[in-house]
Formats: C-alpha cells, sequence, structure tokens
C-alpha cells in the first residue's frame, strides 16, 4: 500500500506511513506525548484534530492530513477523557444495578451530577431516585478502579436505527431513544466498552487504561463523577459543595421532568407536536414568578437593604434581569435607581496590567474602591452625591451633574462582575446589601449521559448578540472565549455563594432558538480557521436540535432576557 505524507503540527515536521494507518501508531511514532501546562512534564496522546476536526485514535488516515495530537491539557482532550470516563462509570451502574438507569444531569464546580435512577423513573412528574449509600459508591469507585486497569478498548461502530433504538431501550435510555426517532437518521454511531453499547457525541480514548485520575462523592441525591484539574491531569478538581448553586440547578432539572421535556429528544418532539408556544409561555411565567420572588425578598428586608448588586458570567442576562427586577420592586412600591460600577474604574494609567503587558479592565484593582464605598456610605446616611461617568476613549473619570440621594422607599440596583465580591465594598454595611447571582444555568440534556455545558449555552448568546450589535465575527468570539472564562473563574465563580437569591436565566426552549440564529454563523468559519474546531464541535451539537420557524419564535415576549440576545426587546 502507497506511504501518504502526514504534517504533524507537534513537531512541526511531515512524516510517511503506508494510507490507512490508525492515528494512535503514528502517534506512538511521532508523537507519543504532548506538553503538559504545568512546565515540562508531559501527559499521554488522547485524541486529535484531523484537519481541525477532532478523530478518535482509532481513525485510519486515507490521504494527505494535517494533525494535531491533543492531551489533557487542550479543551479537547478533555472532553474527550470525561466523555470515556461516563462511559466507564455507565458501565458499573448498570453491571451492578441491572434495574436502573444513571442519568448525568448537570455539571458542578467540582465535576458532573450524576443520580441512579428506576427506569420507570417518574411519580408526582418528578424521577424517582435510587439513594446509594457511601458504601456503594465506594464500590462502584472501586469496580472502575478495576476496567481502567483491565484497559479494554473502546470500539466504534455502526448501527442501523432500529438495531441503536432496540440498544437503548435495553439500556432504559428512554431520552437516548426519543432523541434517535426525533433525527431520523437511517444510521447511528455507538461505542462499545466489554460488549456493552451506548452514544457519546464526540470521540473517546483508545482503551480504558488512560483513565487514572477520577474520584467519586457523594453529593445531594446522587453524588458527583470528578475529573482531572486543568493543567494538572494526576489530581481531581477540588471539592466545593456549593449548595445555593446546586439546588438552582437541581430546581431547574426537576422542573424540566414536570414539564416532561428531560432531553432534547423531547424537546425536539414537542418542536415537532407544535407544543413549542405552550412551553414558552411556561417557561418565561416561570420567569416572572421567580423575578417576584426575588423581588419579595428583597422587599422582606427593606428596612435594612438599600442596594442590590448583581453579577454573573458573560451573556447570562444580567441586564434584562436588573431591569426586570426593577419592574418588579416598583409594583411592590420601592423605587428603583439604577449606578453602573462601570463608572467606578480608575484612571487608564493607574489600570493593572495582566502577565502579558495587557490592561486588565477585570481586575478588582481596576475599579476605584476608595471612591466607590465613599460614595456608597454617603447616599446610606442620606447624602446627596454627584455619579460620576467615564470615557472609555479617554480612560478617564469626569462628572456632568448627575446628583442622587436615596429616599425612603429608594434602593440602588448595580450591576458588575465583583458585585459579589465582599472585598469590592469592605467598608459598607452589608445588611444594607442584597445579592443577586444570574446565570443561565440549564439542566437540559441531551440524553441520559450527555449534558449540556452552560457554558456552551453563554457563548451561543453572546456570538448572537455581538454579531448583531457590535458587528463582531463569529470567528471572534470563539477566540476570545477562553479568555473570557478565565476571568469569570478569577472573578465571578468563587463568590457564587455570597449571593442572597441565584436567578437561573436559562430557558427550556432557547437551544432551538439559538440554533435558528447561530447556525448560518457558525458555518461561515472557514476549515484553515482556528476557530474551526470549536465551530464544528458546536455545529454537530446543533445538530441533534430541531429549530424554531420564526412564526414560533415570534411568539417570544419582547420581555423575554432572550431578545436581549436575538433582538426585539422592549425593556
Amino acid at each position: 500500500m502507497e506511504d501518504i505524507k502526514i504534517y504533524c503540527e507537534n513537531d512541526a515536521s511531515y512524516h510517511s506511513f503506508p494510507m490507512g494507518t490508525d492515528l494512535k501508531c503514528i502517534s506512538a511514532a511521532v508523537c507519543p506525548s504532548v506538553p503538559c501546562k504545568k512546565g515540562s512534564d508531559k501527559t499521554e496522546v488522547l485524541a486529535a484534530l484531523v484537519d481541525n476536526q477532532l478523530k478518535e485514535l482509532s481513525f485510519k488516515v486515507m490521504a494527505t492530513h494535517n494533525v494535531r495530537f491533543v492531551g489533557y491539557d487542550h479543551p479537547d482532550g478533555r472532553r474527550t477523557y470525561i466523555r470515556s470516563l461516563c462511559f466507564v462509570l455507565q458501565n458499573v451502574i448498570r453491571e451492578k444495578y441491572p434495574d436502573k438507569v444513571l442519568v448525568i444531569d448537570y455539571s458542578l464546580p467540582s465535576g458532573l451530577y450524576c443520580e441512579i435512577r428506576e427506569k420507570e423513573e417518574l411519580y408526582d412528574g418528578r424521577p424517582k431516585v435510587y439513594f446509594a449509600t457511601d458504601d456503594e459508591i465506594e464500590a462502584i469507585q472501586s469496580r472502575m478502579d478495576e476496567i481502567v486497569a483491565a484497559d479494554i478498548p473502546f470500539i466504534k461502530s455502526k448501527k442501523c436505527l432500529d438495531e441503536a433504538v432496540s440498544l437503548f431501550t435495553a439500556n432504559g435510555q428512554k431520552e437516548k431513544v426519543n432523541l434517535a426517532r426525533s433525527l431520523g437518521r437511517l444510521t447511528y454511531s455507538v461505542y462499545s466498552l466489554d460488549g456493552q453499547y451506548d452514544t457519546f457525541y464526540g470521540p473517546l480514548v483508545p482503551s480504558t487504561g488512560c483513565l487514572r485520575t477520577f474520584d467519586l462523592i457523594g453529593f445531594n441525591n446522587g453524588f458527583c463523577l470528578q475529573y482531572p484539574m486543568d493543567g494538572n491531569p494526576d489530581k481531581v478538581l477540588p471539592l466545593k459543595r456549593q449548595s445555593k448553586l446546586a439546588n438552582a440547578l437541581k430546581e431547574h432539572s426537576d422542573w424540566c421532568s414536570i414539564m416532561d421535556v428531560k432531553g432534547v429528544g423531547s424537546l425536539n418532539q414537542a418542536v415537532r407536536d407544535g407544543k413549542i408556544i405552550d412551553l414558552i409561555n411556561l417557561s418565561e411565567a416561570l420567569h416572572e414568578r421567580k423575578y417576584a420572588d426575588i423581588a419579595d425578598m428583597i422587599y422582606s428586608r427593606r428596612g435594612s437593604v438599600k442596594i442590590v448588586f448583581i453579577a454573573g458570567p458573560s451573556s447570562s442576562g444580567k441586564t434584562s434581569t436588573s431591569k426586570r427586577l426593577a419592574i418588579q420592586c416598583r409594583i411592590l412600591g420601592l423605587n428603583p435607581k439604577v449606578i453602573e460600577l462601570d463608572n467606578y474604574f480608575v484612571d487608564r494609567e493607574f489600570t493593572p496590567r495582566d502577565e502579558n503587558g495587557e490592561y486588565d479592565f477585570e481586575a478588582l484593582e481596576a475599579m476605584d474602591l476608595d471612591f466607590l464605598g465613599k460614595q456608597l456610605n454617603e447616599l446610606l446616611e442620606g447624602k446627596e452625591v454627584e455619579i460620576p461617568r467615564f470615557d472609555f476613549k479617554e480612560g478617564r473619570r469626569f462628572f456632568n451633574g448627575n446628583f442622587m440621594k436615596l429616599e425612603d422607599k429608594d434602593i440602588l440596583i448595580m450591576e458588575g462582575i465583583h458585585a459579589l465580591n465582599p472585598a469590592m465594598i469592605p467598608g459598607v454595611d452589608n445588611s444594607k446589601v442584597f445579592r443577586v447571582y444570574a446565570s443561565a444555568l440549564t439542566s437540559l440534556s441531551v440524553d441520559e449521559n450527555n449534558n449540556i455545558s452552560t457554558s456552551d449555552n453563554r457563548m451561543l448568546r453572546r456570538m448572537i448578540r455581538d454579531n448583531r450589535t457590535r458587528g463582531i465575527v463569529p470567528e471572534d468570539t470563539i477566540l476570545r472565549w477562553q479568555s473570557v472564562r478565565r476571568g469569570e473563574n478569577r472573578n465571578i465563580f468563587p463568590y457564587q455563594e455570597n449571593s442572597d437569591a441565584i436567578f437561573n436565566s436559562a430557558h427550556i426552549f432557547e437551544l432551538p432558538v439559538l440554533k435558528y440564529y447561530a447556525e448560518p454563523l457558525l458555518r461561515r468559519i472557514a476549515p484553515n480557521s482556528p476557530a474551526y474546531t470549536e465551530a464544528t464541535r458546536i455545529l454537530k451539537f446543533l445538530s441533534y436540535i430541531v429549530e424554531l420557524s420564526p412564526q414560533e419564535i415570534a411568539a417570544i415576549p419582547p420581555t423575554s432576557i432572550l431578545r436581549e440576545f436575538i433582538a426585539g426587546q422592549t425593556l
């Protein structure tokens, strides 16, 4: 068989291999390991980017390609590892509890939240959960260790639709069956591990021996599957029992079950059956109720609370949240006044710089904390202050006669990335402050063992809004996203539990809406773009979703949080 040339980006060299050689053999010959972020350490190859498309190492090369091998420190390598680890866990649950099913429900700061549920799972609209004891969780992990030590290969194959549906039905995976049927494809890609079959919407590692680092920790009604840290593949994520965040995610998950939309398959069926407008109305009503609940909490503390801080990660709908919350406060007789925290930046020459020497506008020190604290205390004392404005072009604060004084029924609403960080206002009486954390905490899953990333959901929102309002191309949104995430991990996520209330801005119907707007944007990204790999991954995910029609999108109210991103908002 003739040789073909492979360009390996890892060593910037061409190599010749017989046609049909798989990537695992090529990796062993030219790139058996890849650098780790820790420095000189190396980590094993888990997958590869072939012409900027993610492939498992069993992929056979039949033509000339550009290949980049990736390990755990690459986002796609990390996702490949986690998918594979989920399959091992799935196999153990089937082995130990053949009459039950594993549901990987949503992401937590410490890993993936999982529950063992009865196959006939619903009662009173909620899942029937099997509560595993600590000893049982330890036994599950021990069995996973054995499977990892056995180094069993993951094998990919094609099944006809009916055969795949039969496998999923036998597994008790109703959502996977719903999804397969809703897509109407003739064939389905499945993976097998030691005789058990399942689907994962992306490549897996070559064999279980790659999955040496993980842990299981009891959490709420189930347990948390912990995987390695980013930058340290030999150590699992630190345990963070963030109960407020977990409760918000659990609440949304239960609500999806009550609406009988537990996965993308059920959602697709609702769209096809013409029931999506009912879901839009129910989801919007749920949001309205949550805004009212938070306003009631603020009103109940009206004798002390005079400041409401709102924080959350990018594209969580913080602006809409502040406006909708202000309306609910007005209904109760309060008079909200808005101050933008961005007006309290220090002048440009005092802005701190990051490790690359660039201005770090997200650092806490980029704000004039002393001046902010002074003005807030004066307002709380009943004094009149002149609120500053910030000229971002000139990098200077200025005043233009905007005076403010807080009367008895007035409350301040302020939105900013540091609003949950107590270090922002150390000299202000905490009893006067009410903190709201807003984020799109979707608990909707693709199916039983493939959850949807809340980060992906927010990135789609941002891509659509930035392209519409600022002319930013989708490629730039994707390439900037990791930097955005690093800022969130540093400035927002550590302080989530400081909130007095959490507002979940996710809508059960929003992915079919976002697909309508995002898919054409993503398809513009060229194969040679550094954003192509991520665009392809998102497009594959969106391919499992049935989009809404323009007429159905028109049913979304003009006050909806989604209108902040897709246009048409009247707030």
